[in-house]
């Protein structure tokens, strides 16, 4: 092995690490999210506001220590901070009507769909390979997601979480044009805190925190969701953006597995072949298959 192929597989090793890092944290913010919802510690609107401000408050405060300044005026904030607060709140009050699963299911299909689309416009169209394995990560992401039993879809939850897939999907695209991933991002918490907050209050459901759910939404925002979007917005520089949809498919799957050890909750055949399936999908897309 030459040293320039030792060196580049180094390159792909710390990529791979810190995509992989950056998944769990997107996967800790779900179980997060549940631990606070589901216990009755807090509703789904007062923790997303708590989570943006923690979120806003502990990178800017990050940035104050780096000596840097927050870009809050940058025209980057426009299409960075609106498409976070569409993603917030969708997402937020989407789960106020819709089942978890479905609603994770509607999200991280929209990502796909919206990012894949967005590439083949800006004429980089994804190969058959990276379609088929899109294909078959999100097939698994539906077996294992898709509600048991009958069920009924509320079609204004649904628009809600299509629109928070959306802005996450904008978020992402944006990101890797961002110069500085910490200083972006800590702006982007900022700008969105207000929009985020007003909106999210407006809808009239009544403020419900326990001191537990502000600790919850407080670890979610500062560290899981703050320091784990910085991150991705540094990883995005280095990743395709077809290959920064797919790879997003694991995080339901991680959120899972995250439940089974920490929550004690069962592990399925189910869930097992689903993973399966979403794992392989994403190999297929984003793998080298010729030789180096």
């Amino acid at each position: 092995m030459g040293k320039a192929h030792r060196n580049r597989y180094a390159v792909d090793m710390k990529l791979f690490l810190l995509t992989a890092l950056t998944m769990c944290s997107f996967a800790a913010n779900s179980i997060l999210n549940r631990l606070a919802i589901d216990s009755g510690a807090s509703d789904p609107a007062a923790f997303a506001v708590v989570r943006v401000l923690a979120g806003a408050v502990v990178l800017a405060g990050l940035v104050s220590v780096s000596s840097g300044r927050l870009p809050l005026f940058d025209r980057r904030r426009i299409a960075g901070a609106g498409s976070l607060s569409l993603y917030m709140i969708g997402f937020s009050v989407a789960y106020l009507t819709l089942d978890a699963g479905l609603g994770a299911l509607i999200l991280f299909g929209v990502v796909q769909i919206t990012m894949f689309t967005a590439t083949s416009v800006s004429g980089n169209a994804p190969s058959r390979r990276q379609f088929a394995g899109a294909a078959i990560a999100l097939l698994g992401l539906t077996y294992v997601l898709w509600p048991s039993g009958s069920f009924q879809v509320n079609l204004t939850g649904a628009a809600l979480m299509a629109a928070a897939g959306i802005g996450w999907a904008i978020y992402s695209l944006v990101g890797k044009s961002e110069p500085d991933a910490l200083a972006g991002t800590a702006a982007n918490f900022v700008v969105a805190l207000p929009v985020t907050a007003l909106a999210l209050l407006a809808t009239g459901e009544a403020w419900h925190m326990t001191a537990n759910g502000y600790l919850l939404a407080a670890l979610s925002g500062g560290v899981t969701s703050g320091m784990g979007y910085a991150l991705w917005y540094r990883v995005l520089r280095h990743l395709a953006p077809t290959t920064a949809a797919v790879v997003q498919l694991s995080v339901p799957i991680i959120a899972i597995a995250g439940g089974v050890v920490l929550l004690g909750e069962a592990a399925s055949l189910r869930l097992m072949l689903g993973a399966t399936l979403v794992l392989g999908g994403i190999a297929l897309a984003v793998l080298r298959m010729t030789p180096r």
